[in-house]
């Protein structure tokens, strides 16, 4: 394993973010970065992260007999603590500075990582708050969306922003759902946030929200498995917040080990990168 290591591009040099993708992440609450990997850190990660993400899956119903969540993706969560080649991935400083930059903090924490494989046929991923889900005391949190496939355009599950939707807060305390995507799509109307994606994606690029922003994706209808590799992050200092309902509540038990409300969020499962 250590010498699989050792192969494995480094990736703790930073890269620079500009003004312009710090304004609009804090305007729009989202942003797209290009050209974070390259096509060889892309070429040597995506084997790694595939690798793992399809030992740990336990997904095995057939499409059809899943639910509109379960259809939506193929959801591999906490890769890091399976899988050391994916933890050099996932505690990159090269990821962790640009959530910082974009955030405008000095450090940030994991709070997970979560491979998500949209299947060839998979159906669309409902509108949805991500932070409905996190007993966090924040709202400097982060998701970094990577593909680590060309998604060449939105018929392949492209993420989509309701813009400027994170400034209001939390809309309503619901999980991703058909629910979720009534609730939501009547909230991004009546507030009129411009709908917006990326038209297209190069493997290594990825897309970076808040908490709060809403968003959703298409179904995936090409024949390729749109292969993406996500990491949420917030800043460091951030309070565990009392879980509001049980979805939080398991988050609380799950990825912040149970702390006391109140208390830091630091536990070893939440390192600070930087």
């Amino acid at each position: 394993m250590n010498n699989h290591l050792t192969m494995l591009p480094d990736l703790d040099n930073f890269i620079e973010v500009s003004d312009q993708q710090i304004h609009q992440f804090q305007k729009d609450g989202h942003t797209l970065i290009k050209g974070i990997l390259s096509e060889a850190e892309v070429e040597a990660y995506r084997d790694v992260i595939v690798e793992a993400a399809d030992k740990f899956n336990s997904e095995t119903r057939k499409l059809a007999d899943r639910d509109t969540y379960g259809k939506a993706f193929l959801q591999i969560m906490n890769l890091w603590r399976n899988d050391e080649r994916v933890r050099k991935f996932v505690l990159a400083k090269r990821f962790a500075k640009i959530a910082a930059d974009l955030l405008g903090v000095k450090n940030v924490r994991l709070y997970h990582d979560q491979a998500l494989f949209k299947e060839p046929g998979g159906g669309p991923t409902p509108w949805h708050q991500d932070q409905n889900y996190w007993p966090l005391d924040t709202e400097k949190t982060i998701t970094m969306w990577m593909p680590m496939v060309d998604i060449p355009n939105a018929d392949m599950g492209m993420l989509t922003f309701a813009s400027g939707s994170h400034v209001k807060g939390n809309a309503a305390d619901v999980i991703i759902s058909d629910e979720s995507e009534e609730t939501f799509e009547r909230y991004v109307n009546e507030h009129q946030f411009p709908v917006t994606r990326p038209s297209s994606m190069k493997a290594g690029d990825a897309t970076w929200h808040y908490g709060y922003t809403i968003h959703n994706a298409p179904g995936n209808n090409s024949p390729v498995r749109r292969e993406v590799m996500t990491i949420i992050y917030f800043e460091d200092g951030a309070i565990i917040s009392q879980p509001k309902h049980k979805w939080q509540e398991a988050d609380h038990q799950t990825w912040l080990m149970g702390k006391p409300a109140g208390t830091p969020a630091d536990s070893k499962l939440n390192p600070a990168i930087l």
